[in-house]
């Protein structure tokens, strides 16, 4: 009776050193997901047109948080060159801001994570069916 008890005692240790272990990962990536979100919330990333004359600012989600026109637009009076050159120069901060999205996620979270496959490939479709395939797993596992 003993040698079980010696055992159960070895083993329990072993269990709570492993969930202490674990515990603290977790906390330490939790503090680092609060840092990292109000990083995000902070992220503005501004660019300006070849020539100057447009400026964007979008956040981190590619939210378009201010255009700024210089003077020199009213000149030209070419309503759809105006408008082309708003949305190229829209479109580039917010390439721009998912890149910068990227980098600070990547310091936060596993490059293998699926959050991370996501955000480099925007395909929801497989970050859904990477969650589905862990589920069906863990079900295996409790069942098998």
């Amino acid at each position: 009776m003993a040698v079980v008890e010696s055992v159960d005692r070895d083993a329990n240790r072993a269990l709570r050193a492993r969930f202490d272990d674990v515990y603290g990962q977790y906390r330490q990536l939790r503090s680092g997901l609060d840092d990292l979100q109000v990083r995000l919330a902070e992220l503005r990333v501004t660019r300006r047109s070849d020539d100057g004359q447009v400026t964007a600012t979008v956040g981190a989600r590619g939210e378009v948080l201010g255009i700024e026109l210089d003077q020199t637009v009213y000149r030209d009076r070419d309503a759809a060159a105006l408008s082309r050159k708003i949305t190229a120069t829209v479109r580039q901060a917010t390439a721009d801001a998912a890149a910068a999205t990227q980098d600070l996620v990547a310091g936060y979270l596993p490059a293998s994570s699926g959050t991370m496959d996501f955000l480099r490939s925007g395909d929801f479709g497989a970050l859904l069916r990477r969650a589905d395939a862990a589920v069906e797993r863990g079900e295996r596992g409790q069942h098998g």
